[in-house]
């Protein structure tokens, strides 16, 4: 005979487990809510675990609260936000989503979004012709806005959006040697000639370039104050003499807020020189050469001169050393010039301790410097 003694309720807040036929369901309440829940199973321990489990959830945060009325389109507003609070290129990520993923994403829950929604957007933008690396900065994007969505209290979104990336095409190994920039120098002049010279000294960007103002320079100090980059972070570089003279040509009679680079002797900020780029490059020989393989160029220059990488990094804007490395390109002559240091360390440690070394080293670095 069964005791009809009751048994003793557990503390406020732990919750109960019962049974609804075969399997076991949980209830509990958090932050005043109450809830009851199918446990899925019919182990009374395991019901006790899942119980304690959604109990530590809530207690956590980590719970989706309406989960149905999330949609990746207000996640992907948070994104934007969060663009222009860390001064990232906001305009950009706000094209990619009115471009592109507005019209396949816009209208979509988040909770909707799996592995097969992403591979169908993948076929959809491979079928309009788009390259896999531009497929990749998109949902890399929609993968962003779903992490601050999984990050945010109370969570908006169950987990984390993950996606295979494309295999992407090996980087551009575009750069110039001295003789090249002679002779692209030798064929500009005006405000390319300027431009020119800082991009293939500093590793400055053409957009960073075509938004300079007059007051971002000073000329009395030798500095270049660069405020508008792409990664959100203004720096600073010391203008060596040859880029002081030309951006003083640049500024002069010009007020603080007119860009630096405008064309004639007006105040028109240059837009596009593409036109005026093709001719130098082709005039100079150099036909094929994109202006920002002058990027490349001012890292690998830097690097060989012995600057620090940490100090290049800062120059050139990189805020990552993978992306740095990519532009840091070996060329055969590196090779060549590493060989013949590689045949002098072995020369001088066969010559006996007290040989005279003097006439072979200085033989050596002649060698290198032609």
């Amino acid at each position: 005979m069964e005791s009809t003694e009751k048994k003793p309720r557990g503390k406020r807040g732990q919750g109960c487990i019962y049974l609804r036929g075969r399997t076991y369901w949980v209830k509990f309440s958090a932050n005043g809510v109450a809830y009851q829940e199918p446990a899925d199973t019919e182990s009374k321990k395991e019901a006790t675990d899942f119980l304690k489990a959604r109990i530590l959830a809530h207690a956590n945060g980590d719970v989706v609260l309406d989960a149905k009325r999330v949609t990746v389109a207000s996640l992907y507003e948070a994104l934007i936000a969060e663009y222009k609070n860390q001064r990232q290129d906001a305009e950009w990520a706000e094209g990619r989503w009115t471009t592109h993923l507005e019209s396949f994403f816009g209208g979509m829950r988040a909770a909707d979004v799996g592995t097969d929604t992403l591979n169908r957007y993948i076929e959809l933008r491979r079928e309009e012709k788009a390259a896999n690396g531009t497929i990749n900065r998109e949902l890399s994007l929609l993968q962003r806005a779903f992490m601050l969505g999984y990050e945010s209290q109370p969570r908006k979104v169950a987990r984390p959006l993950r996606f295979h990336r494309l295999p992407e095409s090996k980087p551009r190994m575009g750069f110039i040697e001295a003789k090249q920039y002679a002779a692209l120098a030798a064929n500009c002049s005006g405000f390319m000639r300027t431009m020119l010279c800082l991009s293939y000294s500093f590793g400055f960007r053409k957009s960073e370039l075509l938004s300079l103002r007059v007051s971002d320079v000073n000329l009395t100090a030798g500095t270049l104050q660069l405020r508008d980059s792409k990664n959100g972070e203004a720096r600073k570089v010391s203008l060596t003499q040859d880029a002081k003279n030309l951006l003083a040509a640049c500024c002069h009679g010009k007020a603080g807020d007119v860009h630096v680079f405008t064309r004639g002797k007006g105040t028109k900020a240059v837009a596009d020189f593409r036109a005026t780029w093709d001719k130098i490059t082709l005039a100079a020989e150099c036909s094929g050469l994109l202006f920002h393989d002058l990027r490349r160029s001012a890292v690998r220059n830097m690097v060989r001169g012995g600057i620090p990488e940490t100090v290049a990094m800062k120059i050139s804007g990189h805020k990552t050393r993978n992306v740095f490395d990519r532009y840091n390109i070996t060329s055969e002559r590196d090779l060549a010039d590493a060989a013949r240091k590689i045949e002098l360390s072995y020369t001088q440690a066969t010559l006996p301790e007290n040989a005279d070394v003097s006439p072979v080293e200085e033989k050596a670095e002649n060698v290198i410097l032609q």
